[in-house]
């Protein structure tokens, strides 16, 4: 159902459920005010809830378009707000938006691809009536937490398997497979925060300026936010940094396992170039060669070989070569 919840409220706790078509008074004092949650919802129920709570042709419009940019606009004496979310799904990224109308008494929030509900969030502010009573600027600084706490455990993932990846990239080579994983996370995590830098810049002005319908206290509650869009940006910049780094390390370390099997590859030839070499000389078959007929030639032969490639193997063995 696109409505998912719509209730009012009086000094911070539930009266009862209205109908999205209700026309509801509230005093001016704020001690009342709606909170409407849709989730997806048609056109006829956001036309509904415009003609009744004078909602902006604009911001109506921009609820409707899922994929818009975090931004907070000021229609009149109402507040306009999107805010993306993000969670990840077969190692990907999925983003939504929730779109927020603020307005002296009422607040609707208008939900587009985000799996995770409001209920916990409602329920969560319904068992503090003293904050929700302050009025649905601390309902939308609520929504507007609750989307940035989930970005912590999209983060918190990527983290492990970076993780994990470094570990095996330790042990042995990254195949095709990873490295194609390293490149597809970075282009993801750089999207990502095409996303982060509006909601700082949200919840910055939700922080700093004075805004209709959020007062002098409400703004402290928003910095609590900006201090959890900056931790994640931070995190997130830190795992693009490891990214680059687990790539970068990884073919340091192809190169040096690679210069290491080469120089293997030479001592060994070097070792067996000596015998081949002797043996290729008394090959030759010429008729004048007095070692043929030497009765202790072919002994001595071999201990030459022997001792050659003896003293190659210990300066080897002493170079690191083997």
């Amino acid at each position: 159902m696109p409505v998912i919840a719509a209730y009012l409220y009086r000094h911070g706790r539930r009266v009862r459920e209205i109908a999205i078509e209700e026309q509801v008074s509230c005093p001016s004092d704020r001690s009342e005010f709606v909170w409407i949650g849709l989730s997806d919802p048609c056109s006829d129920e956001i036309e509904t809830l415009q003609r009744l709570y004078g909602l902006h042709p604009l911001a109506v419009e921009d609820s409707l378009k899922d994929g818009q940019l975090p931004k907070v606009d000021v229609y009149g004496d109402q507040l306009f707000v999107i805010g993306r979310t993000a969670y990840l799904c077969h190692g990907r990224i999925v983003y939504g938006q929730t779109a927020a109308f603020l307005g002296h008494s009422h607040i609707i929030t208008v939900r587009q691809g985000s799996t995770r509900s409001h209920r916990p969030l409602r329920e969560h502010l319904e068992a503090a009536p003293d904050l929700l009573g302050k009025g649905g600027d601390y309902v939308l600084h609520a929504v507007l937490d609750f989307i940035v706490d989930g970005y912590l455990p999209l983060v918190t993932a990527l983290e492990e398997e970076v993780a994990a990846m470094e570990q095996r990239m330790l042990d042995t080579f990254l195949d095709r497979a990873e490295i194609a994983r390293i490149f597809a996370l970075r282009r993801d995590l750089m999207r990502f925060d095409r996303i982060l830098v509006p909601m700082e810049e949200v919840a910055r002005k939700l922080a700093r300026n004075e805004l209709p319908c959020v007062d002098a206290e409400a703004r402290l509650y928003f910095r609590d936010v900006l201090d959890h869009v900056r931790r994640v940006e931070a995190m997130t910049s830190g795992l693009r940094e490891l990214l680059t780094s687990v790539f970068e390390f990884s073919n340091l370390i192809e190169q040096q396992r690679t210069g290491a099997i080469a120089r293997q590859l030479a001592a060994w030839a070097a070792i067996l170039a000596v015998p081949t070499a002797i043996a290729g000389i008394y090959g030759m078959n010429f008729e004048h060669m007095p070692e043929l007929h030497s009765r202790y030639g072919y002994p001595a032969t071999l201990v030459v070989i022997l001792a050659i490639c003896s003293a190659l193997y210990w300066r080897f063995r002493r170079a690191r070569w083997l």
